[in-house]
């Protein structure tokens, strides 16, 4: 899952940063509207973490324009003003939820999990596909019960396609997940993490192939009918 912060505090926006990194997400900042603003547009995000008070732009005009333009990436907006009036500008604004500072960092995680969960329409923190398991809580993935022992580049990828099986994936979708901004994509690496997550599923479990290529197109994440 990837991750737009937009906070002009650098020490809170480093604190959530490396909060959601440590969980597992890959998260890009931005430190004013403006930026925040051309980042969302330029890249695909599963959730955005929106401070309301910003320079250049403020939240809410940041909001408002993605909405306009049809952007519906999940935002969780922050702000220190945080009375009914406020909060409700905000959700009519677009906002899908609302954090008022400070905050626990443990609230702002479970947040961000619950929009990105409710982005794939998928309510539960377990997925299901054929015997495999992905506890996206826990960041854990089991097959016929068993554990599998995978990479966070492995399980990051294992659980975007697991939240969208029966879609055909391109790479350059697939990258999104994979790595933020400041870290250009190695030549293969969607390739390379696909065939170790194909062996240790196929290790697993019944065995049954999840992962297929679609010539030309991507990656099919689903179980055989």
């Amino acid at each position: 899952m990837r991750v737009l912060v937009v906070e002009d505090s650098a020490r809170l926006r480093a604190a959530v940063v490396k909060a959601l990194r440590r969980t597992g997400y890959v998260v890009d900042e931005a430190d004013n509207g403006e930026d925040g603003l051309w980042r969302a547009r330029e890249f695909s995000y599963d959730a955005v973490v929106l401070d309301l008070m910003l320079p250049k732009l403020d939240g809410l005009e940041v909001l408002a324009t993605l909405r306009k333009e049809e952007n519906r990436t999940p935002v969780l907006l922050l702000t220190a003003r945080n009375t009914v009036e406020d909060r409700v500008a905000g959700l009519r604004s677009g906002a899908d939820d609302y954090l008022g500072k400070p905050f626990a960092l443990e609230e702002l995680l479970a947040r961000v999990d619950v929009m990105c969960r409710r982005h794939f329409d998928h309510p539960s923190t377990v997925l299901r596909v054929g015997d495999l398991e992905v506890d996206t809580d826990r960041k854990r993935a089991t097959r016929g019960g068993h554990p599998l022992d995978l990479t966070a580049r492995e399980y990051r990828l294992l659980e975007v396609l697991a939240f969208q099986p029966g879609k055909v994936m391109s790479r350059t979708e697939m990258e999104t997940h994979l790595y933020d901004e400041l870290s250009p994509p190695m030549s293969n690496v969607v390739d390379a993490t696909v065939y170790q997550l194909r062996r240790k599923l196929g290790a697993a479990g019944s065995g049954t192939p999840l992962i297929h290529t679609r010539r030309g197109q991507g990656y099919l994440f689903e179980e055989p009918s």
